[in-house]
């Protein structure tokens, strides 16, 4: 192989996403069995097993147990909006965002306490096995999951106040502004950095993922003069969702 040239099994592959993106190979159609590959492409069984890899790893085909490998459904990308500015109505920003935008949303939410890991307890400032209130919310379009989310306020902020727990009580469902607000804690400044990184396994299976699969991951943290004082992390599936930003020009 001279410099420059691809392996013999990413030009394969190649061809094969290209008939997949122009139509040649639509969604649901049954993908050349490896034995046609090779002779199609006069390539090794080695070399056509890898090109289905590829596709496979690509989330452009799926394995079927017992029939074969065939041409996944492309989804259409949706918008997650997120935004620079505080909601004006005390909601969420997702759920003043998704209302914007016209999305059917619901979610759900779980919370508990826990003790603080190395990476939570570097995030927030505090010392690791300081006790945090992790909530897990599950964000859903038309019945869809369509966003995961984890988020942690540490216990020496809001423990014993009336918004320890983020869903419950009086300013239960509102923001993590207007909540910090209401226990005279000012929110002035909010961080996000935006990853992707191969989806784990529960992650997928919340939502509606193969192995494989890709997640843009947003790490957010807000903070009160400095200090953080909540942290979360934001999943939201790459081949489904772009992620929206609006922010203000000042």
């Amino acid at each position: 192989m001279t410099f420059g040239e691809q392996p013999a099994y990413l030009r394969v592959a190649s061809d094969l996403r290209q008939q997949i993106v122009n139509g040649s190979l639509p969604p649901h159609t049954r993908l050349p069995s490896q034995a046609r590959i090779r002779e199609e492409y006069g390539v090794s069984d080695t070399v056509a097993l890898e090109a289905r890899k590829v596709l496979m790893a690509e989330g452009l085909v799926e394995g079927r147990s017992g029939s074969g490998t065939y041409v996944r459904e492309r989804p259409v990308p949706r918008r997650i909006a997120r935004s620079g500015y505080r909601p004006p109505t005390g909601a969420s920003p997702f759920r003043q965002e998704q209302a914007e935008e016209g999305a059917r949303g619901t979610w759900e939410s779980s919370s508990e306490q826990e003790e603080a890991g190395p990476e939570i307890a570097a995030r927030l400032g505090i010392r690791l096995g300081d006790r945090v209130m992790r909530t897990r919310y599950v964000f859903r379009d038309a019945g869809e999951a369509m966003m995961l989310s984890t988020s942690w306020e540490p216990i020496e902020v809001t423990g014993r106040t009336p918004v320890m727990l983020p869903e419950e009580g009086p300013l239960g469902g509102c923001g993590v502004v207007e909540r910090m607000a209401a226990i005279e804690v000012v929110v002035d400044n909010v961080a996000e950095e935006v990853g992707a990184r191969p989806g784990l396994a529960e992650e997928l299976l919340a939502l509606g993922g193969v192995p494989g699969h890709v997640v843009m991951v947003v790490e957010r943290t807000y903070y009160a003069s400095g200090r953080p004082v909540e942290t979360a992390d934001v999943v939201v599936p790459a081949d489904r969702y772009r992620i929206a930003y609006h922010l203000p020009v000042k």
